[in-house]
C-alpha cells in the first residue's frame, strides 16, 4: 500500500466525504455514519457489534450513530432470546423507505470521490 505522503491530500478527501454528507442531510435528514448504518440493516437485522464492523467506526461511536436512527424512527431495538443483553436492530417502514429514497434518488459524487465509484 502506498504511504500517503501530504495531510494535503487527506485534507482534500475529508472535504469531498464532507461534501458528500451535507447532500445527505439536505436532502434525507441522515448523516453519511446513519446512511451507512442504513444500508448495512437494509440487508437484516444486526447487533451494535455487526454495525459498527460493517461501517467501520468504534463502538462508542456507532452507539451515538444507533441512537440517532433510533429516535429518527428509522430503526427497532430487540432483546436477543438466548441472551438478553444482547441487542438487535433492524429497519422500520420509515427506515426502508429512507434508505430506498436514498438508493434511487442519490447524491452528487465529489469529483475527488468519483474514480472510486466507476469500478
Amino acid at each position: 500500500m502506498e504511504k500517503i505522503k501530504s495531510l494535503c491530500v487527506m485534507r482534500e478527501l475529508v472535504k469531498a466525504l464532507s461534501q458528500l454528507e451535507n447532500q445527505l442531510v439536505e436532502k434525507f435528514g441522515v448523516s453519511l455514519n446513519e446512511a451507512m448504518a442504513l444500508c448495512s440493516l437494509s440487508d437484516g437485522t444486526l447487533t451494535a457489534s455487526e454495525i459498527s464492523e460493517l461501517i467501520g467506526l468504534a463502538p462508542s461511536h456507532t452507539s451515538k450513530v444507533i441512537r440517532s436512527i433510533e429516535d429518527k424512527g428509522f430503526i427497532n431495538r430487540t432483546l436477543g432470546k438466548e441472551d438478553k443483553r444482547t441487542m438487535f436492530f433492524e429497519l422500520t417502514e420509515s427506515g426502508f423507505a429512507t434508505i430506498a429514497k436514498i438508493k434511487e434518488d442519490g447524491v452528487e459524487i465529489p469529483e475527488l470521490l468519483a474514480p472510486l465509484f466507476r469500478k
